[in-house]
């Protein structure tokens, strides 16, 4: 399916405040607020004293305020979150946009929409994107698009967002556009009702069945925060993931060194295709953060959702999409020698089965 552009124009509807997801206008005065410490706040931590008295806004929010100078007891700047307060002590604080707070604004952009109608549309993301604003990225993200796109997003959770592709990872999301539609969404996604087929180029050679399934929990990896990995069922440490995995092409005697591999979404845990293909020992091509190296020209994971197959949430129709491989993608899969036959991925079904033969499962430790 090609997708249209369309360009979007600003709509600066009002939107939710801070506590909702979104943002006061980023133009917004700051406000000072005065507080006397009473005697059930005596020892408490200065953060979690203050999240109780000013409720509309995040922990987090605060936390920022006071490493930026913004609150006062007795007169003299405090910024540690953590300092416990005394009775009697007088508190100030100047209640002020941050980067964090002016992220959640419309942003016109050029959103590449698969489909659209009055409850839902779906996005056939590129690579560099990022979905929701966060510590690096307070702009430019899609959720900004969404806001410029259409008034309904600044009353949604998230913009209306309801899953998320990882920065460096392309292809096809669904995101609400009304309350209506987002509840289904989200139950759907909880009931694995939504399917998604990944395409994904990794490191070779494959020592495997050709068709297998992974049940292996993910979790934060204790060593390094900004890695997620696989830990023991027993550990509690992880929630379940599921993963189905079908070798596409490569991995194979004379084709070692690279494999092509399509993957099935059972769950939705983050970077979960990159933990398990790295836990089986392919890591993908240009995922460093899990072990891969860059090559063939990929200067990003080599990972596209390629299909997305769903109920609609209102109307009940069966609806489902395609992406086509991106160019740096489809020239990396050239360069390795490999070639991509969609016609041996999942097909999107309304019936939910899988098509063709069953998977080997691993399950326990490898």
């Amino acid at each position: 399916m090609v997708s249209k552009i369309i360009e979007v124009e600003a709509d600066v509807a009002a939107l939710a405040d801070a506590a909702d997801g979104g943002a006061a206008d980023p133009g917004a005065e700051s406000e000072w607020r005065r507080f006397v410490v009473d005697a059930d706040g005596h020892g408490a931590r200065l953060d979690r004293w203050l999240a109780a008295r000013v409720p509309e806004v995040s922990r987090s929010y605060l936390q920022q305020l006071i490493a930026e100078g913004a609150v006062c007891l007795d007169g003299a700047v405090q910024s540690k979150p953590a300092r416990r307060l005394r009775v009697g002590e007088s508190l100030a604080i100047e209640l002020r946009p941050t980067a964090q707070a002016q992220a959640f604004v419309p942003q016109p952009m050029a959103l590449p929409i698969v489909f659209e109608d009055d409850h839902l549309l779906v996005i056939d993301k590129p690579a560099g994107w990022v979905v929701h604003p966060a510590a690096g990225h307070w702009s430019g993200t899609l959720l900004n698009g969404l806001l410029a796109h259409h008034a309904g997003a600044a009353r949604l959770p998230r913009a209306g967002i309801v899953h998320r592709l990882d920065k460096d990872t392309s292809g096809l999301m669904v995101v609400a556009k009304t309350q209506r539609a987002f509840d289904a969404l989200v139950a759907m996604i909880a009931a694995r009702e939504v399917q998604r087929i990944y395409v994904a180029l990794a490191g070779g050679p494959w020592r495997h069945p050709d068709r297998v399934g992974v049940d292996q929990p993910i979790g934060r990896d204790p060593r390094q925060r900004l890695r997620m990995a696989v830990h023991p069922p027993e550990s509690g440490a992880a929630k379940p993931a599921r993963t189905d995995i079908r070798r596409l092409d490569g991995g194979t005697p004379g084709r070692a060194e690279w494999v092509l591999v399509g993957c099935k979404l059972h769950t939705g845990r983050t970077h979960q295709i990159r933990v398990h293909l790295a836990w089986l020992g392919h890591p993908l091509v240009g995922d460093t953060l899990y072990g891969g190296r860059p090559a063939l020209g990929m200067a990003r994971q080599a990972l596209h959702a390629v299909r997305l197959g769903l109920r609609h949430p209102v109307g009940g129709d069966w609806l489902a999409f395609e992406s086509p491989l991106p160019p740096d993608l489809a020239d990396a899969v050239t360069a390795a020698g490999l070639h991509y036959n969609p016609a041996l991925l999942w097909a999107v079904r309304p019936d939910g089965e899988h098509d063709g033969p069953g998977h080997d499962r691993i399950t326990g430790s490898a």
